[in-house]
Parts: structure tokens; C-alpha cells; sequence
């Protein structure tokens, strides 16, 4: 066995494997999507075969990594572009507890048990269900949850519904508040907006709308 053949591959398949990482961006493992995850795996799939049988070229182990990175990064591009596109690849968050109450038709179209729900429940100190206010498996699978307000409080959950994302109109969260486009688009015309696409994020909590402006 050529061991400093083998090395100089694994090197190779090595710095290879970091700079495509590098190129795709930081991301927390807990935070990696569906499609970052099958990428994640076919490259170290690859680069495997690529270290464990010398005898295939380097060159012909590295082609479909590249390939696969720049089909990733088509991806990332379009779904920045799109949010019809990116909810196709991601998905998009559900609630699985709403209003204090559980969903059991969402839980089972997500295949979500009650065991599931309970044991991230536990894991963030909830004892109870009926504790929880909102409950939102996010795109990523964790659940992100909000307790009721105490007894002794009168305010209500900081659950915020984002009214606009990427200069689109959130209908659907619209909704949560009762509230249409229609008055969306007069809200924002008080403060001085007249065009929603040039707002990369807005928000209302208590009243209070909050605006930030897309960068120029």
C-alpha cells in the first residue's frame, strides 16, 4: 500500500471538503436544513470512497463535489430570490400547539407523537402542556416554545407573527391578528412606507409596529 499516495489524497479530499464548507457558509449543525443535510452527507459519502480507493483519479472524486456544491449554492441563491422556492425546499414552520391547545390533526401530518412534544416540553422545563402558549416545529425540526403569561401577569405571550419577510406580505400570520392586507399597506403608509417589498422585515407586538428597512 502507497501510504504517501494515500495521505496526499486524504489531504486533498480534506482541504477540499473545508473550502466547500466555507464556500456554503457558517452554519450550526442544529440549524442545517433538509437539502444542507443531504449535501453534507453525499460529500463525506464521497470523499470516503474517494480516500478508501486509491485507485480511482483525484480528479474524478472532486468533479461531482463540485458539481454538488454549485448546485447548492443555485439553490441558496433562488431560495433568497424566492420564498415560494424556498418553502418548497424547506418547508415552513407549523404550529403544533396553538393558543394553549394541541393539534393533533398537524402533530400526525408531521408524524409528531405526543411522546415527541412531551420530551421537548421536558427538555425546556415545561412540565406541562397546558403551560404552553404556542409551540412551533420550525423548519429544521426544533420546537420552538412560549409559555403562557404567569397568573399574576396580564400580558400576553411575546409571540410576534412577522407581517412582511423579504419585502412579502405574510398573509397567513395576518390572519393571527385579524388583520388584512388592506390595513397592512395603511399602517405602513403612517409611517412613511408606501411599497412593502422595500422592507425586509416587519413586525407587531402590543400595538407597536416594527420596520426595518432593506439595505440599499
Amino acid at each position: 500500500m502507497d501510504y504517501i499516495h494515500m495521505t496526499i489524497r486524504t489531504v486533498t479530499v480534506y482541504i477540499s471538503i473545508a473550502i466547500f464548507f466555507r464556500i456554503m457558509g457558517k452554519r450550526e449543525i442544529g440549524e442545517l436544513s433538509l437539502l444542507d443535510l443531504v449535501v453534507f452527507i453525499l460529500l463525506t459519502e464521497i470523499a470516503a470512497i474517494g480516500i478508501e480507493n486509491h485507485k480511482i483519479p483525484i480528479h474524478e472524486v472532486t468533479y461531482p463535489m463540485i458539481v454538488i456544491v454549485l448546485i447548492q449554492i443555485l439553490f441558496s441563491f433562488i431560495s433568497l430570490k424566492s420564498v415560494r422556492f424556498r418553502k418548497i425546499l424547506d418547508g415552513k414552520p407549523v404550529f403544533l400547539i396553538h393558543n394553549g391547545k394541541v393539534l393533533d390533526k398537524e402533530m400526525k401530518k408531521q408524524r409528531y407523537t405526543f411522546d415527541d412534544l412531551l420530551l421537548q416540553l421536558h427538555e425546556n422545563n415545561i412540565g406541562d402542556v397546558r403551560d404552553v402558549q404556542y409551540a412551533i416545529l420550525e423548519t429544521n425540526g426544533k420546537l420552538s416554545i412560549f409559555q403562557k403569561p404567569s397568573q399574576n401577569q396580564n400580558e400576553q405571550s411575546d409571540l410576534t407573527f412577522p407581517l412582511i419577510l423579504d419585502g412579502i406580505i405574510q398573509n397567513d400570520n395576518l390572519k393571527q391578528y385579524q388583520k388584512d392586507e388592506e390595513w397592512l399597506l395603511a399602517e405602513l403608509k403612517k409611517h412613511g412606507y408606501h411599497d412593502s417589498k422595500h422592507i425586509a422585515y416587519c413586525s407587531i407586538r402590543k400595538g407597536k409596529m416594527f420596520i426595518d428597512e432593506k439595505d440599499q
